[in-house]
């Protein structure tokens, strides 16, 4: 079975769940994709990692880079990592706090002195729906000197995500839309 195929099933056994559910948008949904169920299980991260990583290969500059919003980009941004270590291409991981760091360097991004300044980044999310995490990481990384080259995620919930980083400049790449995961 292939990458994709072999991601697919494991998302809809272990991530996908129907009923009434609260999302972090404040958007209320008859299905949720928990995606930490998937990428905190060790096939599951490296089937993201490997794909994610495809994309960043494939993309059109080169990735200095590969960072996300704490908590969910977490197993995601490490697993690409690693994955891009195996692969002989290395590409550092960072991660983005909700809020700056109340001590020491009082950091909103750990990682980055792994960085290139000014680098070209790629930004990973495990579900996206309205894009406003997204967009809030990419302010964040921008401020700190960082060039957003590609955002990605394992599932668009096709639910205005996609059209609002568009609207920003920057296209979602994704390894499955709702339509592709669940029909």
């Amino acid at each position: 079975m292939d990458e994709r195929k072999q991601l697919k099933k494991l998302l809809l056994e272990k991530s996908y769940r129907e009923g009434t559910f609260t999302l972090t948008s404040g958007l209320t949904s008859d299905f949720y994709v928990d995606g930490k169920q998937t990428t905190l299980d060790a096939e599951g991260a490296y089937l993201c990692g490997h794909l994610l990583y495809e994309l960043i290969r494939n993309h059109d500059r080169k990735i200095i880079g590969v960072g996300g919003m704490t908590l969910g980009a977490d197993p995601l941004v490490t697993a690409v990592s690693l994955v891009s270590y195996l692969e002989k291409d290395p590409i550092p991981a960072f991660i983005v706090r909700k809020e700056a760091k109340g001590h020491g360097t009082g950091n909103f991004i750990e990682g980055k002195n792994n960085l290139q300044p000014g680098g070209t980044v790629a930004l990973v999310e495990d579900v996206v729906t309205t894009g406003g995490t997204l967009i809030k990481v990419i302010e964040r990384v921008e401020n700190e000197g960082f060039k957003v080259g590609l955002v990605a995620t394992i599932v668009d919930r096709q639910e205005g995500g996609s059209e609002a980083l568009a609207g920003h400049g920057y296209p979602l790449a994704s390894i499955f839309t709702r339509e592709q995961l669940i029909g």
